[in-house]
Formats: structure tokens, sequence, C-alpha cells
């Protein structure tokens, strides 16, 4: 099994120019003294919080979500959040202002706790009342606040900021009590959206509580949590976007690519919090080797998160969690199925074959790394498309194929190899254990093939989602190679028929030449003394034995005789030409004087014309004359007309079958040669049509383009 662990993807290629271009940014700052390195970054990053949060509440209040009064609650949360964000940003962390701003927005997070539960018919008397103690104590740390900036005395003003520091712990360690009962309420309902609401609010109350504690602990870490803080509540604002619906802040449906973005950008945003409190950290603490400490904590983080972001097992655990967490079923079948038939249906040339194509769309609905397509050949299955498998392959015996037709049962390898009566099993898959399931594809009642899929980066056991999921991708895949199948038996079966219609072809001028032997071999019984017909009869057999000569070159499975070129062809010599040549035969009058030049490709040409006269020779009486009539067309071109007075063909005839192979009014006609001289005629850029009445005669008509002005001089006209 290949080795796909390194592989790194245009994604993480990416992401380090971004970290790049951030260590730039990271290193140009350093030059700045430390104190207006921490106030820019306070700046930005509760600048950016501020931004999304008021972004968001402003969505939220156009929406019309504060119809009701748990909408109206979380647009003032959100509002509120964005006010104290920027007190925290334009102000400053310490200021009285941005702890009022802070308690107001506690208060209105709470608020709309309390409505998320009373919907969920959760709540209770002594729940209403904690949450009216919270309240209590989240805005007596903003009084205390206010207190502080009264003219008291140092002792006072002490007493009153870690007073301060209390009631704002013990608020927020409250606000989490109370979090948790929201979390349970909202494990009962199975949101998604709910979900990410509780993991947002747990994140900011989360991080509040540490710079409570760490600053009331160790006063001189303050600002370097302040900084951190400001990309963290950025990502608190992601998760609350993520969590919205047209209702407010509600259960939402969240689709699982906007929920691992936003997993994704929360973690950059930690990680790009956490990498800057721990170089600020090493400022403080390395004193003259700070510069250096720090670019080597910038590059060892970057070079860390590179390596994970590389690695296909962490986009695995990532949708494995995301799934499990945050939503109902393990897959997003919308999703699933566009991938799936998007790999399926690759247009071009350059696509990889159906097979590996195949092989590919069901390995990636389970994220297995590779997987192997084997196809029905004589009871056993036997391997025919690898995708990143590491050798070809070996087949599945007629046993093992019957129970996968059998069943249709997805085989879980590894519940089978711990089963007793695993002998079912080929060996090589038992012994395998990078095999990890085999899937089979049914179509109809028949067994198509099977898929062997790789063990995924996470390895778990299959269950009821995967089963199904892969039982219908299964049938899919079988459709797709039926069909594969079918255009190929298509093909064979055109190609076959282009032989058979070549075929026939020659069958009807060898039919031709022996007519034409058998009426000068009847005829030599009667004029043998005669010199002039010997000398017909020699010219005769010539020209059969020239024909005979091209239909056996033409005989191969491919005829090698090179396309003539079109150029100008004497109409008049060539029906002179054809008339010598059945003079042995039956009368040949022809029509037309002068010079007759038309563009045409002569051995086409001369051939549609005789299968034509063939054709009026066959439906004449032995004694009437065939006409063949050079004469110029009234559209401008050149008119070549064959012309019988035989037994003529009905309107129905002419119209349907007359054109078609194969289909003839004479019993013993092969159908070909009308159907043949069109093909020629048209291939040489004419035309050709026929009138034709019942008892009456026939009369076909070739028209040809005047090779120049020296076809255009037709003195007469039969």
């Amino acid at each position: 099994m290949p080795n796909v662990a390194a592989r790194i993807s245009m994604r993480s290629a990416f992401i380090g120019i971004l970290l790049a271009l951030r260590l730039s940014a990271f290193l140009t700052m350093q030059a700045i003294d430390g104190g207006t390195m921490t106030a820019i970054l306070i700046l930005w990053g509760h600048a950016l919080a501020a931004l999304l949060f008021g972004a968001l509440g402003l969505a939220e209040w156009r929406r019309g979500v504060t119809d009701r009064w748990s909408g109206r609650a979380f647009v003032a949360a959100l509002a509120l959040t964005a006010l104290w964000a920027l007190a925290v940003a334009g102000i400053d962390s310490r200021d009285v202002s941005t702890h009022l701003a802070e308690a107001a927005r506690n208060i209105a997070w709470l608020c709309l706790m309390a409505a998320s539960v009373k919907r969920a018919r959760a709540g209770h008397v002594p729940l209403a009342a904690l949450y009216a103690v919270v309240m209590l104590v989240t805005a007596a740390a903003g009084m205390v606040a206010l207190l502080e900036r009264a003219p008291f005395d140092g002792d006072m003003l002490i007493a009153l900021a870690v007073a301060r520091q209390m009631l704002r712990m013990m608020a927020i360690a409250g606000a989490l009590l109370l979090l948790s009962h929201v979390a349970q309420a909202t494990e009962a309902a199975r949101s998604g959206a709910r979900r990410l609401f509780v993991l947002a609010l747990a994140v900011m109350w989360g991080f509040d509580l540490g710079v409570a504690v760490l600053g009331f602990v160790q006063p001189d870490w303050t600002a370097t949590l302040v900084v951190v803080r400001g990309p963290v509540m950025a990502a608190v604002a992601l998760f609350l976007a993520a969590s919205t619906t047209q209702a407010g802040a509600a259960p939402a449906t969240v689709s699982r690519t906007v929920a691992t973005q936003l997993l994704v950008g929360a973690g950059l945003l930690l990680y790009a919090g956490s990498t800057a409190l721990a170089a600020n950290l090493a400022g403080t603490i390395a004193g003259g080797q700070a510069r250096l400490a720090q670019t080597a904590i910038v590059f060892g983080t970057t070079a860390a998160l590179l390596a994970l972001v590389s690695t296909p097992w962490l986009r695995a655990w990532m949708r494995v969690k995301v799934a499990k967490h945050l939503f109902s079923h393990r897959y997003d079948y919308r999703i699933e199925w566009q991938r799936f038939t998007a790999t399926l249906g690759v247009p071009g040339d350059g696509a990889a074959p159906l097979g590996t194509r195949i092989v590919k769309a069901v390995a990636d609905l389970t994220d297995s790394p590779a997987g192997m397509l084997l196809v029905a050949d004589g009871g056993r299955l036997a391997p025919a498309a690898g995708w990143r498998w590491a050798d070809g392959g070996q087949a599945i015996e007629a046993g093992f194929a019957e129970h996968l037709a059998r069943t249709g049962r997805i085989v879980s390898l590894d519940e089978e190899r711990a089963e007793t009566g695993e002998a079912m099993l080929p060996t090589w898959l038992i012994d395998d254990r990078d095999a990890w399931a085999v899937v089979p594809l049914i179509h109809g009642d028949d067994l198509a093939g099977a898929i062997v899929l790789a063990r995924p980066p996470i390895d778990r056991s299959l269950d009821w989602e995967d089963f199904d999921l892969l039982r219908v991708a299964g049938r899919q895949a079988a459709s797709y190679l039926a069909e594969d199948r079918a255009h190929a038996a298509l093909a064979d079966a055109q190609r076959f028929d282009e032989f058979n219609r070549r075929f026939a072809f020659l069958m009807h001028d060898i039919k031709n030449v022996a007519s034409q032997l058998t009426l000068v071999a009847r005829n030599a019984e009667r004029h043998a003394d005669n010199p002039d017909f010997r000398a017909d009869m020699v010219v005769t057999l010539r020209d059969s034995a020239a024909r005979m000569t091209t239909l056996l070159a033409r005989l191969g499975q491919h005829d090698s005789a090179r396309p003539e070129a079109t150029q100008p062809v004497d109409a008049v010599a060539l029906a002179r030409r054809i008339a010598a040549n059945w003079r042995a035969k039956h009368r040949i009058d022809v029509g037309g004087e002068g010079a007759a030049m038309v563009l045409a490709q002569p051995g086409r040409l001369e051939q549609a014309v005789c299968h034509l006269v063939q054709n009026a020779v066959e439906a004449s009486p032995a004694g009437e004359a065939v006409t063949i009539a050079v004469r110029r067309d009234e559209r401008g071109g050149l008119a070549i007309e064959v012309i019988d007075t035989g037994c003529g063909m009905a309107p129905g005839f002419v119209r349907d079958q007359l054109f078609r192979p194969f289909a003839s009014s004479k019993p013993d006609g092969f159908g070909i040669g009308a159907y043949e001289a069109r093909q020629l005629v048209r291939a040489m850029g004419g035309e050709m049509d026929v009138d034709s009445r019942e008892d009456e005669g026939t009369r076909f008509r070739i028209r040809l383009p005047i090779a120049g002005d020296a076809g255009a001089v037709m003195e007469q006209a039969a």
C-alpha cells in the first residue's frame, strides 16, 4: 500500500505562504519596542473581533429576527460584544467604560441563554433564580468598576480592584455553569447549530476566566493574554455566524464544509494568538536573546503546523470529529453524491480510465487512501484497475464471488478475520491488513465486479451509514461499468457492421462481374466465329480480370487503396467506354457529343455509373437498349443519366427502400447498387436522384460540377 502521509497538498502550500507573510510581519514588528507592539496587536485583534460581531449583528437585524424576544436578545448581545471589543481596541482593557461594556455584554448573553432554555422547555424556578444571581453578580462587578473612579485612598482602591476581579471571576464561573445546562439541552435536541452556539460561548467565557485568573495571580501576564483574546473573540464570532438561521440564534443547518472551515479558521486564529503569546513571553524571559528566541518560536510553530496540515490523517480526523460531535449523520449525502458523480463523469481525453475513476469515487466516500477494482471474469473476479494500490492485486475465486453475488453484502474484512468462518475469504485478503472492506458492484441481479478499499487514516469499524452509502454507490458504479461494456459491445458491432457492409459491396461487384462473364459465355456459343465478337470478348475478359484483381485487393480487413484525387473527367468518353464493355452482353446507347468535362474521381464515377447500368440492364427486356445520356444540367452543372424502359419502380419503394442497403426489388438482388452509387457520388461532391414509373422505366441522374470552361462546351445533347 503506498505511503501517502507525506503528500503536501496545494492547501498546505497556501497556508505556508500565509504563514511566511505573517512571519515577515512579525519580524518587522520586532523592530518596534515591546509596549508599542503589544498595543498594536491588541488594537488589530479586537478591532477584527468588533468588525465580525458588528457585521453578524447587522446581518441578523436585517433578517428580521427581532420579532421575537430571543432574536432581540441575540442582536443586542452581538452589538454589545462589538462595542466592548471596540472599547478594548480604542480605549484600554483596564478602563471603567470597558468593564461596564463587558458587564453589559455578559448580561445580554445570559439573557439569550435563558431564552434558549425556556424555548427548550428545560427551565425551572431554581434555574431561573441562578440566572438572576449570576446577572446580579455581573452587574455588581460593573458597579464596583464605577466606584474605582471615586477619590478613595490607595488601600481602598486596591480593595475595590480585588473585589471587582473576584466578582468578575464568580460571574464568569456561574455563566459557564449555566452554559453546561444549555449544553445538556442542546445534546438532547441533537442540533449542530446549538452545539456551535454553546461552543462559541464556552470559548469566550473560558478564555475570559483564564485571563481573569492568570491576571490576578500574575499581573505581568495581563497584557499578553489580552493580545491573544482578540483573535479568540474573532473565532467566537465565526462560530456564532455558523449557528445562525433565518429565525435568529435558534437551531441551524450547517454544512460540514462550513463547519470544517470555521474550525480551521478558529484553529489558525488560536495558533496565531498562542504564537504571539509565546513570543511575548520569550521576549520577557530571554532578555538579550529575545530576538533569537522569538524567531525560533515562530519558525518552529510554522514547521509544526505545516507538518500537521500536510498529512491526510489530520483531515480525516477533523472530518470524523466534525461529523461525530456537530451532526446527527456521518455523511452529508448531497455533497458526497455530487463529488461521487463528478469523479465518475470527468470528461476529456486526459482523464483517468473509467476503472480508476470508479475506485477513486468509492474510496473518497470513506477517506480510503487506495483501492482496487475487480471485474467478473468467468465466474471469478479478476483485477482490472487500481487507484494508489501497491501491486496489481490478485483474483477472487468463484466461491467468494458467488457469495457476493448472492448476498450483495458489503464485507467488513476486520469482522470476517475475527470470525471462525474466514475460510471463505481469499488468503491474500486475510493476510493484507491494509485491506479494509469489499464493496460488491451489483447491476440488476448480476455481479459486475467488486472494489477492495484500503484502511482509512483514522481506523474505525464500518457502521450502518457506511453500508447504506457504499451499497448505493456500488450499484451506481456497476451501472457505469455496464454502460461502458455496452459501449464497447456497440463499437464492436459497428466495426463488424462496417466490415459486413463493405463485404456486401464486394459481393455485389463480384456478382456483376460474374453476370458479365455468364453473358459472354452464353453469346460465345452463337457468335464464336464472329471476329468482332471475339475482339469484344477479349476486351470484356480483360476488363473483368482487372476488376477481379481490384476486388481481391479489397477483400482484406483494411482497403489499402489510396483515395483518388478529384480531377477533370470526360463524361462522354467514360460513357462510351462503359458501353463498349457491355457490347457483347447488352445494347448500350450513348447520347452526348463534344467535350463534357466534370470534376470527379474517375474510378468512383465509373463504378457508380456501372452500378446504375447493371441495374438498368437487369430491369430491361433483352431487346431493349439502355441509354447513357450526358447533357447540361438546368442547375448549371453536368448530368449523366442512365435510362431504361424496363419494369420501373413503385413510388413507395423509391422513397423508402431504394437507397437503403440490402433492400431490392429483384428476387436475387443484393440491394447494394443504387445505395453504393449514391454514396460514391456524394463522396465526390455530387448529387443523385431518380425518376421511375412502374411498367414505363427508370431514369437515374448523376449531377456533378463542370470542370472549368472546357466542361461547359457541349455542342449537342441527346
